[in-house]
């Protein structure tokens, strides 16, 4: 699922052609993905001007004139593409081809998501911290107000282990699995041990490992590691500067590490460690 750098990356490749165009025309191929679309949302489309593109955690967000937002979570495997630019004919929708959204200047864009685990919404602007999906998340990593003394404060009395505190969408909202294991391995710090068993001391150097890791990601373009593709169609390529994620068995990066990567299962999910150099 594609985290808070894929999303952003994709943000940016959307922004010259979507931030401040009308929507010419919006084909809305079947009735539903995750969940029903919104009614006549291809009707309640047309004719919009967008007035921003942004983000909120894993969510791209379009507010339109004269009052809503189209939400957009890209789920497993959904890609926001681009086409029809520099006068090239837009391309034909395909089999998943789902939301098509032409603009007035002639860009074509298009969700795609074989596996339909994506969604779409549409909802005032003025209520969108009511909706159901972005009401009770946390602060934006790479924002003010995620901060040391703000961690500091919520990881103060949780049993869970810091992994899975982070994974918490309501303490900071956009960490997904790769980014927390590349975190905490730079940081030096066990997924596995309990989030208020960490010294305040080290929970205030992990907020700027984590600030440094997404930038990293999201200069890179994000990591592709099965249907992940930027907005132009291009490849990712932080996969390639992973130090713990997906490198089971690998000779741990740290300085002067001589462990190796392992990986474990917590709340279902794979994490990837140093059971040497992170404690």
């Amino acid at each position: 699922m594609p985290e808070l750098p894929e999303v952003e990356t994709i943000r940016r490749g959307l922004l010259p052609v979507l931030e401040g165009a009308r929507i010419r025309h919006a084909d809305v191929r079947r009735p539903d993905l995750r969940w029903p679309f919104p009614p006549e949302m291809g009707a309640r489309l047309m004719g919009r001007r967008v007035l921003r593109l942004w983000r909120r955690s894993k969510y791209l967000l379009a507010d339109l004139d004269p009052g809503e937002t189209l939400i957009v979570h890209l789920g497993m495997s959904g890609r926001m593409m681009i086409s029809g630019l520099d006068g090239a004919p837009p391309k034909p929708p395909g089999r998943h081809d789902h939301v098509v959204i032409d603009t007035e200047g002639g860009a074509r864009i298009t969700f795609n998501d074989p596996r339909r685990f994506g969604m779409m919404d549409l909802w005032p602007t003025q209520a969108l911290g009511h909706h159901r999906l972005l009401a009770g998340l946390g602060p934006e990593p790479l924002g003010n107000s995620f901060h040391e003394d703000y961690l500091v404060e919520r990881l103060k009395g949780r049993r869970s282990p810091i992994k899975t505190a982070l994974l918490d969408q309501k303490i900071v909202a956009g960490l997904g699995n790769i980014y927390v294991c590349e975190a905490l391995h730079r940081a030096g710090i066990s997924p596995l041990r309990p989030a208020a068993r960490i010294a305040a001391k080290r929970i205030r150097a992990l907020v700027p490992v984590i600030r440094e890791v997404l930038c990293e990601a999201i200069e890179s373009g994000g990591s592709s590691l099965r249907d992940y593709r930027r907005a132009d169609g291009e490849l990712g390529y932080f996969q390639h500067n992973f130090r713990a994620y997906g490198r089971e068995g690998k000779p741990c990066l740290a300085p002067g590490c001589k462990g190796k990567i392992a990986r474990i299962t917590q709340a279902g999910r794979s994490t990837f460690h140093c059971p040497q150099c992170q404690r």
